[in-house]
């Protein structure tokens, strides 16, 4: 079952198809916000990375459910009902107002009617999804080689959570900012964020950041941070966090106020896997060790497959 391992992904030449993938995500993303009831810090929103691409999982409609899932290897987008209803809506190059109209015709075609805000969210510039023919590209090898890295991420951050016996976050992909994240929380209450996230309204930060948290993730990069990475920080920042050793190859960005790994330094590395764990690890404890966690309280060994954790 080893395929590619990690593979090359230069955001500058996937950068046109990443811009519209992002935005088609969004659209499905949106779909789920508005049929799912709102659970703690916003996790009824994201993506799950599954077995041919990313997920909408199950969506409540009525007393039936429906889930769309993008599909990497065939490249196209399924949408299946518990009625036994499905529709495929190709993923090749095309606006994303075509891609929002041919979507929610499909919906309709099947009997689930939803309406969304069409106004992206985290992104430079937005344009109305059924006003939006300037992102219009798809490059399959690209898509399918990002999704391939998520696949490989995911399942690190996966075994990475079950040394945690606190609440923590799934392995999940948020839309807006378009990366894969997973987090941990002390138990404690966090000071009111500020706000003030580009795209984002101020009371979901709030409630998002509502606790304590040390959170890491991967996003394949952006025009303002153009290359692909993983990502490490803690809210609130404690006093002293940023001066923690990192892994060789990992740093502190002042700018993004994140410990940065970046992901063509875990490519070329000797064990990619290891040398995420490492980080995840490091920066988890460099937090949690700053804000004075009750660490003891929150931790166990990795999880074992088949093997009841001891007690």
């Amino acid at each position: 079952m080893d395929d590619a391992g990690w593979p090359e992904l230069s955001y500058p030449q996937w950068r046109d198809t990443a811009a519209t993938l992002q935005l088609w995500t969004q659209i499905v993303g949106k779909v789920r916000l508005s049929l799912t009831p709102w659970l703690n810090h916003g996790w009824q929103v994201p993506l799950y990375v599954s077995a041919r691409g990313l997920t909408t999982s199950t969506m409540p409609v009525g007393r039936e459910i429906v889930e769309i899932e993008f599909d990497f290897i065939a490249h196209r987008v399924l949408v299946r009902t518990s009625r036994g209803d499905e529709g495929i809506l190709a993923m090749e190059p095309r606006s994303v107002a075509e891609f929002y109209e041919e979507l929610f015709d499909l919906l309709r075609g099947i009997g689930v009617h939803v309406t969304i805000k069409e106004k992206p969210n985290e992104v430079p510039d937005p344009i109305r999804f059924s006003e939006d023919r300037t992102h219009a590209s798809y490059d399959a090898d690209a898509a399918y080689r990002f999704w391939r890295a998520l696949v490989q991420t995911d399942r690190i951050f996966k075994h990475f959570r079950t040394s945690f016996l606190g609440k923590a976050s799934p392995s999940h992909f948020f839309w807006g900012s378009f990366d894969l994240a997973v987090t941990r929380f002390s138990g404690r209450k966090a000071p009111l964020h500020p706000g003030g996230v580009p795209g984002l309204p101020d009371d979901v930060t709030r409630e998002a950041y509502s606790d304590e948290v040390s959170s890491a993730g991967f996003w394949p990069g952006n025009d303002a941070y153009p290359e692909a990475a993983f990502y490490s920080y803690a809210y609130p920042e404690p006093p002293g966090f940023r001066d923690a050793k990192v892994p060789e190859g990992a740093f502190f960005d002042t700018t993004l106020s994140e410990f940065i790994l970046p992901y063509d330094t875990l490519r070329k590395a000797t064990d990619p896997d290891a040398l995420l764990l490492e980080f995840l690890e490091k920066i988890y404890i460099a937090a949690a060790d700053a804000a004075k966690w009750d660490r003891a309280a929150l931790e166990c060994e990795m999880g074992v497959p088949a093997r009841v954790r001891p007690i």
